[in-house]
């Protein structure tokens, strides 16, 4: 991703609506953990862009031990000017970490950007302990690849299903699995297909005006809050898929939520 998308994606994570929806999901996924409030709970942000994340998580979980690490220099820059946070510059093919390091991974939009995403799965797999959990987004379906993804460098987009079989591939369990970002997709696909394309090279990453970051925000909430009670969006611009890497007493079973 160009040094431009990044420098811009730290003026505009702590408030725009798409960061906002995207850090209450991964929260929300992220709360199966809550049952082990006593333990210092080491989590690894694996393509942690500019840190928005970390700091939300740094807010929210004080306790916890929080690393990111990211394949861009000035992207991991960026990260430790804002989070203060341990960050490591690396690649998600070849984590700089030990076998079993971590009791959590997240990884948001980013493996959609190498060309080999199995093999960074599976070293997901490999650097989560028994039982770890792991929460992964991705940009959806790949007639919707547009300006956008070629400004952020996504190489390709995936549906619901093609993420659980590369998860389940790499040994994982399928904890909870939904498309979401699912009420503006209408206006994704006018703005990104029907429209003409911007004359200039920006991605749709960028601040609106208040009325219309609001206005994003309430159908977030709305989506947010559908999700929450176990329900699942059947079609979105993006995928959130929550699996867990079994542990000896664990039998490899898919547990869904109800469409």
């Amino acid at each position: 991703m160009q040094a431009s998308e990044y420098r811009k994606m730290a003026e505009v994570e702590d408030g725009m609506w798409y960061y906002g929806a995207l850090h209450r999901h991964v929260g929300r996924s992220l709360s199966r953990l809550a049952g082990e409030k006593n333990k210092i709970i080491k989590l690894l942000d694996a393509g942690c862009g500019t840190g928005g994340l970390l700091r939300k998580l740094k807010n929210t979980h004080p306790s916890w031990n929080l690393t990111g690490v990211d394949f861009s220099p000035v992207a991991c820059a960026l990260a430790v000017e804002r989070t203060g946070t341990g960050i490591v510059e690396g690649s998600v093919l070849s984590l700089p970490f030990p076998t079993a390091s971590f009791d959590a991974i997240v990884s948001c939009d980013v493996i959609c950007q190498v060309p080999s995403p199995a093999v960074a799965v599976r070293e997901f797999y490999r650097c989560l302990r028994l039982g770890g959990l792991m929460v992964l987004t991705m940009p959806a379906y790949q007639w919707l690849y547009s300006y956008h993804d070629r400004e952020v460098a996504n190489l390709k987009r995936y549906t619901r299903d093609e993420v659980s079989q590369l998860l389940r591939e790499a040994g994982f369990e399928i904890l909870s699995s939904t498309y979401w970002n699912t009420l503006p997709f209408p206006l994704a696909v006018l703005k990104r297909k029907l429209l003409p394309s911007p004359s200039s090279t920006a991605s749709d990453v960028k601040a609106f005006p208040g009325p219309v970051e609001a206005f994003f925000n309430g159908l977030m909430a709305i989506e947010h809050g559908w999700i929450s009670l176990g329900g699942r969006l059947p079609f979105g611009t993006s995928v959130l898929t929550v699996a867990r890497k079994p542990s000896d007493h664990q039998a490899t079973v898919v547990h869904e939520p109800r469409s």
